[in-house]
Parts: C-alpha cells; structure tokens; sequence
C-alpha cells in the first residue's frame, strides 16, 4: 500500500536523477531559481538565460486600488 503511492517518485528518480535531486534540493533548501546567486550559477552550467521573468505592466488598462461598480 505504501510503496504504491512511491512508485511514482521512484521511477523519476530514475530516470532524471540529477533533475530530480536538483529539484528536491531547491525545494527542501526553498531556493528561487532566479535569485542572484541560483540563477547567475544556472546560466554559467547552461550558457543561457533557463528562467523567465514576469512582464510588468500588463494591467489590461486598469489602475490599481480597489474600484467601484454599479448594479441596477
């Protein structure tokens, strides 16, 4: 019953066991993959940029605070 539910991990393990390993620490150690020292540390080991960043300013138009609205 119990090894059922770690089938799954095991069989990643095994197959990806430096991405699973990698994930696993990030996650235990709760790093951010683009804070400085992760990030400037995964682009020397790919030669690019493996993030993405949020575009800012895509509010559609909107401003921000809260906004009133009228229903009949």
């Amino acid at each position: 019953m119990f090894l059922d539910e770690l089938t799954p991990i095991v069989k990643e393990l095994f197959q990806q066991p430096v991405g699973f390993l990698g994930g696993f620490c990030s996650g235990v150690f709760r790093l951010n993959l683009s804070d400085d020292p992760v990030k400037s540390w995964l682009d020397q080991q790919t030669g690019s940029t493996s993030y993405t960043t949020t575009p800012t300013g895509s509010d559609n138009g909107r401003t921000s605070g809260p906004q009133s609205i009228s229903i009949e």
